[in-house]
């Protein structure tokens, strides 16, 4: 069969492109299948995004990450990345969705994408949570004016901005927003800046709101957004804003529809983890494994790249060894 392969990984963000590696070091036949562009998630960073890990701890596949400061750019990582896939030469199709998956026949896997089949004896599920956010759930949340994916600061000049949330991606929206000229009020269901913020954004958000530059609205929630304001719900009551545009920097989770769509079973529990064993990483769908972030379900603040790495190498072995 053309499209039968080994192993289908499907994810092109670091952790697919490190199972694709250790697939190729092993001398199986593999292809990495990835809805959009080469490390999805990465490339959907806002523009001036600085990563919080060194870039040793970002290395896969003993490529050097070369990086101009301590801590890489989204930009160096971006040419990093594309540097890993020519050094290795890895097998990847880019713009290929995954829409479905069914076991076949022999326990052959019989993947369905936007470019036609494939089949395999085995699957590394490695998709990230990126592209999910976590929603309101509030009336006017459809509206083009409400963004859950920041880019750059430019479109927000001279405008009312409202900025949800109070971690890491909602500070540094908040910040880099108003050094550029947006009028940037925040909405923080908590009574305090979330106390993991990176250390050297933490005390810059506090001075910024204790100076008046930025208004914030502690234990307080968005009620509605409409057209041309937002509506909170403060602890003193019901408070209407003049608004332009609105930020929701509230979160990211896995994407469980397209779980559910290759049969992946989840944890009955307040994670919701893909069910799989702690040492191989395999589900209970047999040869389908899940790598990365997504091992954490909801616990998304609790893996990164760096301490994902070494999935890899634990389910090529575990692959190899059953072949």
């Amino acid at each position: 069969m053309q499209n039968h392969y080994d192993l289908v990984i499907i994810g092109g963000g670091p952790i697919g492109l490190n199972c694709a590696i250790e697939a190729k070091k092993a001398g199986l036949k593999y292809i990495i299948l990835e809805k959009g562009v080469l490390v999805n998630s990465l490339y959907n960073f806002p523009t001036n995004m600085t990563f919080f890990s060194t870039s040793n701890l970002l290395e896969i596949g003993g490529v050097p990450f070369i990086a101009h400061s301590d801590k890489p750019t989204r930009r160096e990582a971006l040419e990093y990345f594309r540097r890993v896939l020519d050094s290795w030469d890895l097998n990847i199709q880019l713009y290929t969705q995954v829409v479905g998956m069914k076991p076949g026949k022999d326990g052959v896997y019989q993947i369905d994408t936007t470019k036609g089949q494939f089949t395999a004896d085995s699957v590394i599920v490695a998709t990230g949570f990126y592209d999910t956010p976590r929603l309101l759930n509030i009336p006017g949340e459809e509206l083009p004016k409400v963004k859950h994916f920041y880019d750059e600061p430019h479109p927000y000049v001279n405008q009312n901005l409202m900025v949800i949330g109070a971690a890491n991606s909602a500070c540094d929206v908040a910040l880099e927003t108003y050094y550029k000229g947006a009028k940037v009020t925040m909405a923080i269901r908590e009574s305090e800046i979330y106390p993991k913020v990176k250390y050297w954004i933490k005390p810059n958000i506090e001075n910024r709101i204790k100076a008046g530059d930025i208004d914030a609205y502690f234990d307080t929630t968005v009620k509605e957004i409409r057209e041309c304001e937002v509506v909170l719900e403060t602890p003193d009551g019901e408070l209407t804003l003049e608004n332009d545009f609105v930020l929701a920097m509230t979160g990211y989770k896995p994407n469980y529809s397209f779980f559910e769509s290759l049969g992946l079973p989840i944890a009955d529990n307040e994670f919701k983890t893909p069910i799989h064993n702690q040492e191989t990483f395999e589900t209970p769908l047999p040869n389908v494994y899940v790598a990365g972030v997504i091992t954490a379900g909801l616990q998304t603040s609790t893996l990164f790249i760096e301490n994902t790495r070494v999935h890899s190498g634990v389910i090529i072995k575990a692959i190899a060894n059953k072949k």
